[in-house]
């Protein structure tokens, strides 16, 4: 499935949604890019990546997730969608800043309980109940629990740790930098604790100096080890494919290093820009375009799952993911495949920058190696790289979009069909806009 249809402003409460522009055959385009399309999983010298289940997830910041599940009703309307379209709940990450400065009070009736001088602050102090935990535990899919590192009171962490082991059913793992021998013989468990969670990226700190101090009596207790990561920058800049390939690959010792050990990698928190987003960054298509290019690169460079404030739609039901691309210019293509190993559907994206003003260049891609008579996409587009929900201009992709507020999907859903010839196909797509193909 392809794309970042729920990317998430914490601030304002609001989900972003989308809405549709047509195609202009006459815009000036560049040469055909032609990327074949390999037969099957493991041909065509291509790297792939096995894909877990629910590979995009979301990440709650600790002391406002209660509010989430039971204050913003359209939380559970975009978690929904998401489920009904992959047919597993998206997974979830409890935690971030609020996680270290949160004791768990196990006498409190509450959920949680702070002050802010500001509704749109965060607390220094808080703390949460039981509730909390079981809270979370009425959610479908899996959850990650981050407890309170910060205050270094190890007893009171194992206590809220029990708690998060008997009440969230789903739990996959407690967020951990240390202490792993302590919790986890705690609660009974090997292979809970989410190691890691670093902001500084390699070589500085990360997976494969962590794993190096780590005994054998340790590792057991790791189910995965995390990445925080804020690429920042403008709007062109972060939508930007190149970029955006190679801020993956600074994470490619640290995966290698928690594979050959047997254990996954994830990106633990992750987004535009840290601190809540830019307002002028943040919230727009251009960023919702590069959160889909970026949950992909991540994804096949065996990123196992990627807990963000968003969705997307290229991965539902596929087995294995490829890039056709070489990463190094503007124009990206990914590949999906079933379980068969059978090719399923194909993304094409065009990271040129439109800020709405001027000529709209268009790309034409050939893809050879198709099978049918025809084939049909759905198109993600916006007016420009800056449109906005909030102001308006709200993107579309195949023709429908999702209410600011509500997250409630409107409008006919559209595809576009193109003829086969020779086993090949092409498409237009315009600068800043994406184009998934279906082969099945």
């Amino acid at each position: 499935m392809i794309v970042v249809l729920l990317a998430f402003d914490r601030r304002k409460n609001y989900f972003p949604g989308l809405t549709a522009l047509c195609l202009n055959a006459s815009l000036p385009t560049t040469g055909a890019i032609t990327f074949t399309i390999p037969n099957k999983v493991g041909t065509g010298g291509y790297a792939y990546a096995p894909l877990d289940p629910s590979p995009i997830g979301i990440s709650f910041e600790f002391f406002v997730f209660p509010s989430y599940l039971t204050n913003v009703t359209a939380t559970q309307q975009c978690l929904s969608n998401w489920k009904s379209l992959t047919v597993v709940w998206p997974p979830i990450r409890i935690g971030e800043t609020t996680q270290d400065r949160a004791q768990y009070d196990s006498k409190t009736s509450a959920y949680v309980v702070y002050s802010v001088a500001d509704a749109k602050d965060a607390p220094s102090v808080l703390t949460f109940g039981p509730k909390f935990m079981t809270l979370a535990g009425t959610y479908g899919g899996s959850v990650v629990v981050g407890l309170n590192r910060g205050k270094n009171n190890i007893d009171n962490m194992i206590a809220a740790a029990k708690v998060a082991v008997s009440e969230v059913k789903n739990l996959l793992a407690i967020e951990q930098n240390d202490w792993n021998i302590r919790v986890g013989s705690a609660v009974g468990k090997t292979n809970i604790i989410q190691a890691g969670n670093w902001n500084d990226a390699p070589p500085k700190w990360g997976a494969s100096q962590l794993i190096a101090t780590e005994n054998a009596t340790v590792k057991p207790y790791v189910r995965h080890y995390a990445r925080h990561n804020y690429p920042g920058g403008t709007i062109q800049s972060l939508m930007t494919h190149s970029t955006i390939s190679n801020n993956i690959h600074t994470f490619d010792t640290d995966i290698v290093a928690a594979q050959a050990i047997g254990k996954e990698y994830v990106f633990g928190e992750t987004n535009s820009v840290s601190g809540g987003g830019a307002a002028g960054v943040s919230p727009t298509f251009g960023a919702g375009l590069w959160t889909m290019d970026y949950a992909l690169r991540a994804t096949y460079s065996n990123m196992s799952r990627t807990y963000f404030h968003h969705g997307t739609h290229l991965l539902a039901g596929a087995s294995h993911l490829t890039v056709l691309d070489s990463g190094s210019t503007n124009y990206a293509a990914y590949a999906t495949f079933d379980s068969k190993g059978l090719p399923l559907r194909v993304l094409l994206y065009i990271s040129d920058y439109y800020a709405g003003s001027g000529t709209r260049t268009t790309q034409s891609f050939t893809l050879t190696g198709l099978t049918s008579a025809t084939v049909r996409a759905k198109r993600l587009t916006a007016a420009s790289a800056t449109s906005r929900v909030d102001q308006g201009s709200p993107p579309s992709f195949g023709g429908q979009q999702f209410g600011n507020g509500s997250c409630a999907i409107s409008g006919t859903e559209t595809f576009e069909t193109t003829f086969v010839s020779g086993g090949q196909a092409s498409f237009s797509v315009k600068a800043t806009e994406a184009l998934l193909v279906y082969l099945q």
